[in-house]
């Protein structure tokens, strides 16, 4: 009989998983750089937007927030007749029950570009953070382009080297220890995102985020380009390229703290591939 109570309990457990994991949304992830309305009417489509659903932009990375806000909605309104609101906690009270609720409903979250370590100090330990949470487990899309996209990792790169005080858009060298992370907002806990990929040249920053965390999966993405995340599958759609790594052997560093490993996963993909992920 406990025999029995124990099969039923873990095909419970099986199928009440099962239903959280189908209940979250997608994430829209764009490199950076120009976003053509294919693309983005891809990031709408795949939100699959109600007649009672809105859009919400966060442009809490972005210099110039208001600015940021009116270039995509007037590129969002060619593709949509859903309402898109403005959110910026910057300058708003993170704890307003109705602006936070209203995030917490939406169906599709856009994160504009910018700095990604200025749209987390802004929202981390608030409300805000919980609410972009409670939207992607309710199925709604988060998306986001540049630092938008940088966000979705819980170790998010920040672009500062610490062992070199000049930023540059790549690193010179694979050095140990050299790559700084932040916390992000954790959408993706076992994968890290790096934008603007081929375009800048970030070979040597991703390979330093797979050296410092080796059991996830680094994805560069570059410009005008983009992964759609499900569960543990990445779809590409866009103009250009992704790159995916994973798995290094032997990982070492050198007396000099140069890195070495003898070998990595490492995948190139176009848009329609679709390529695994860790979630």
């Amino acid at each position: 009989m406990k025999k029995i109570f124990s099969i039923a309990l873990c095909l419970m457990l099986a199928v009440a998983t099962q239903a959280q994991d189908t209940k979250k949304g997608n994430l829209f992830i764009i490199g950076g750089g120009d976003r053509s309305d294919a693309l983005m009417q891809q990031m709408v489509n795949t939100a699959k937007l109600n007649p009672k659903d809105y859009i919400i932009v966060l442009p809490m990375a972005s210099e110039v927030p208001d600015a940021g806000f009116e270039f995509l909605s007037t590129q969002l309104k060619k593709l949509t007749t859903h309402n898109i609101k403005n959110f910026n906690f910057s300058k708003h009270d993170v704890n307003d029950k109705k602006w936070v609720d209203s995030l917490a409903g939406a169906k599709l979250i856009y994160i504009l570009g910018g700095d990604q370590s200025r749209f987390m100090k802004t929202v981390i330990g608030t409300p805000v953070y919980t609410a972009i949470h409670k939207a992607y487990n309710n199925g709604a899309t988060i998306a986001g382009t540049s630092a938008g996209a940088a966000v979705m990792s819980k170790y998010m790169i920040t672009g500062t080297q610490l062992l070199d005080t000049v930023y540059k858009e790549t690193f010179n060298k694979l050095w140990d220890k050299n790559i700084e992370f932040a916390e992000g907002l954790g959408l993706l806990q076992n994968t890290i995102i790096d934008q603007h990929f081929l375009k800048r040249n970030r070979y040597n920053r991703l390979v330093s985020a797979l050296a410092a965390h080796p059991n996830l999966v680094c994805v560069g993405i570059d410009e005008s380009t983009a992964i759609i995340v499900h569960g543990d599958k990445a779809t590409v759609a866009g103009e250009s390229q992704v790159i995916r790594m994973a798995n290094p052997k032997d990982l070492k560093k050198t007396a000099k703290g140069l890195l070495k490993f003898n070998q990595a996963d490492f995948g190139v993909f176009t848009a329609g591939d679709v390529m695994v992920i860790k979630p």
